[in-house]
């Protein structure tokens, strides 16, 4: 279905990854397709778009931070976005996806059955509430988001995942300068300090994005996050 997009796009992103990788991206996006008739996983419908807009999209991370034998957390994962589409393509990467919707999650791991991935775990709880657990908290070498949020909210909820030395990965659009402006003193209550930002263009298309990397240099107060009603009414 796209894996003659993939083969043209993953070598643009500077990745020559094994044919058995690219087979999986494709029968994972057939998978999606198929399931988004009966269930609300993607807006983005066409074969093509798939292709680009969310496994290529993904795919740019691989080589815009060091992810080889690490622990990532996925936060509000969704379809599997990036978090699926990375540990195709690293397998050594060990993933949990994390979502507030379980039928989600359930297809997630059904997903990763029919994949034959190992090394990936589905985890149905509130980003706000689950890293207050001590399995959970400071526990991850990296954490992506995806979601569609104010870079001080996902910080919040984001951060206290990451062990000191590890890094937050929120991916964005280029037009987030002043977010991340806005982000600065929330990100040094919370223990973080951006690393870098690096822009890259999805291969295929016109379209740029962005992913900030935020290095935690400290950890979070045990007192964040917040309850999500006072993270959203009064933002860091």
């Amino acid at each position: 279905m796209i894996a003659p997009l993939l083969n043209e796009g993953l070598p643009a992103l500077g990745l020559e990854p094994a044919a058995e990788a690219v087979a999986r991206l494709d029968h994972y996006a057939r998978l999606l397709l198929e399931k988004n008739q009966v269930m609300n996983l993607t807006a983005i419908t066409e074969p093509d778009q798939v292709a680009r807009l969310h496994m290529l999209d993904c795919a740019a991370l691989v080589n815009l931070c060091q992810l080889e034998g690490k622990q990532l957390l996925d936060v509000g994962t969704g379809a599997g976005f990036p978090g699926m589409v990375l540990k195709i393509l690293i397998p050594s990467l060990e993933v949990t996806l994390l979502d507030s919707l379980n039928k989600r999650l359930d297809w997630l791991t059904e997903t990763c059955e029919i994949l034959g991935l190992t090394g990936i775990r589905t985890v149905h709880a509130r980003a706000e509430e689950k890293s207050h657990d001590p399995a959970f908290r400071e526990q991850f070498d990296a954490v992506a988001s995806r979601a569609v949020a104010g870079l001080r909210t996902l910080s919040e909820l984001c951060l206290p995942y990451v062990k000191p030395g590890g890094h937050f990965l929120a991916m964005k659009s280029v037009e987030s300068g002043q977010e991340l402006s806005a982000a600065e003193s929330a990100l040094q209550l919370l223990g973080g300090a951006v690393e870098t930002v690096r822009d890259y263009e999805i291969p295929g298309t016109d379209i740029r994005h962005r992913v900030i990397i935020i290095k935690k240099i400290g950890e979070t107060p045990k007192k964040y996050p917040r309850g999500f009603a006072k993270i959203k009414k009064n933002p860091l």
